[in-house]
């Protein structure tokens, strides 16, 4: 049975982020022990881990790369290890996600849920190795059809007056900028789109997705 444990000087340090701790504070209650916890054994399987915001949720690097990152929704919590795809699974833990908010350990809805200490160490060990080997997840296969997205004039020159939306919107993958387009394509009236818009450049200018609100209480 695992137990919460409160945060011990011996983590907080340059390497923590305040930002992370406001993203527990802020999640639902029955997420926050599950975030606290897992991010206590990140740091005890990997010392050396950074801990950072991107995308609007938790992430930790290790060695210049995306170790693991978790996310508390208004009913689950995820998990995310980013070399998922070539990581041994002898415990059988790991679910295949995609783009999704399930996360390679399922849906997550209490503490309980999540496997064994020793094994969610082990695997974190093993996450930092392949990053120290400096091991490749294998590119998806190219397609002939080229894709493409066709983004709106209009939004298009609301970013152009604003960088820090801009930037965010070309460092998106390609799903996260499809969910804006969409959203303001899908509007039933001009005032509704050019509503949306402004909402959207302001996200962006904070950095987050279009879902953000889903990462949060």
């Amino acid at each position: 049975m695992k137990t919460t444990t409160s945060r011990s000087s011996s983590k907080t340090g340059t390497k923590s982020d305040p930002r992370i701790d406001a993203y527990i504070e802020k999640a639902a209650a029955f997420a926050q022990p599950i975030l606290q916890h897992f991010r206590q054994l990140v740091h005890q399987a990997c010392p050396d881990v950074t801990e950072t915001i991107k995308w609007g949720f938790p992430h930790f690097d290790y060695n210049g790369s995306i170790l693991t990152s978790i996310a508390g929704f208004k009913q689950h919590c995820a998990v995310n290890f980013w070399k998922a795809a070539i990581m041994d699974d002898p415990d059988k833990i790991l679910t295949a996600t995609g783009e999704t908010a399930m996360g390679h350990l399922g849906k997550i809805t209490s503490l309980k849920e999540l496997p064994a200490d020793k094994i969610l160490i082990k695997y974190l060990k093993q996450a930092a190795k392949l990053i120290d080997e400096g091991a490749k997840v294998p590119q998806k296969p190219k397609t002939t059809e080229k894709k493409e997205l066709e983004i709106p004039a209009d939004l298009v020159a609301a970013l152009k007056k604003n960088k820090a939306a801009a930037k965010t919107f070309e460092e998106f993958s390609y799903s996260n900028k499809k969910e804006y387009t969409s959203w303001i394509t899908e509007a039933k009236t001009e005032a509704t789109r050019q509503s949306r818009i402004a909402t959207a450049v302001e996200w962006m200018a904070e950095g987050k997705i279009r879902n953000w609100k889903y990462l949060k209480k």
